[in-house]
């Protein structure tokens, strides 16, 4: 699990082995069982995750009870809602687990603690924010302008093993539309 996080950090920044182990040392191993909420709307984000195995969903449900889900996260992503984390305020997303998921867990004190006491390690997270902020605009410009088949097609480019993980239902919501729209749709 360890080596999981350094790979995935030296992707953007070079550690030593001490500046590692100060980072690993600010995040708690958590193990999660399927249908387990790691958030849920309406209670406090205490952490920010990254996935070092299984399969999530950040949901929106609107006040018909309509489940809109903004993401899906898997192994060697990071995932939350943000806003809550950062604002210290309460849900207003959940994320569920689709498959049992473990995660390294950043609490937003062990955050800043980090950022205080390795400066480098903002390269590291800025490169994550920009990456996330420029997939979250594809993401708005991609339901405004393409069709249900585009969207589609767009997400078995980017995201071919999603389509083996997640029911055609949870697809569906992801997209936009109904499961029988989907359906439809001609591949």
């Amino acid at each position: 699990m360890s080596h999981q996080l350094r790979e995935h950090i030296e992707k953007v920044i070079s550690l030593t082995d001490e500046e590692y182990q100060f980072i690993f040392s600010h995040f708690t191993h958590k193990r999660y069982k399927k249908h387990q909420f790691m958030v849920q709307v309406g209670e406090p984000v205490l952490h920010n995750y990254y996935l070092l195995s299984g399969l999530t969903k950040l949901v929106y449900t609107d006040q018909k009870a309509k489940q809109h889900i903004l993401a899906f996260a898997m192994e060697d992503w990071w995932d939350n809602d943000f806003q809550a984390y950062y604002t210290r305020t309460n849900a207003t997303l959940s994320m569920e687990c689709l498959e049992d998921t473990e995660a390294l867990c950043l609490s937003l004190d062990n955050f800043k603690a980090l950022r205080v006491g390795l400066p480098k390690i903002e390269a590291f997270f800025l490169e994550r924010v920009t990456n996330g902020f420029l997939a979250a605009q594809r993401r708005i410009l991609s339901l405004m302008t393409t069709s249900v088949q585009e969207r589609y097609e767009q997400l078995i480019r980017q995201q071919p093993k999603l389509l083996q993980r997640v029911p055609k239902t949870q697809l569906a919501a992801y997209l936009g539309v109904s499961r029988e729209a989907l359906s439809r749709l001609s591949f």
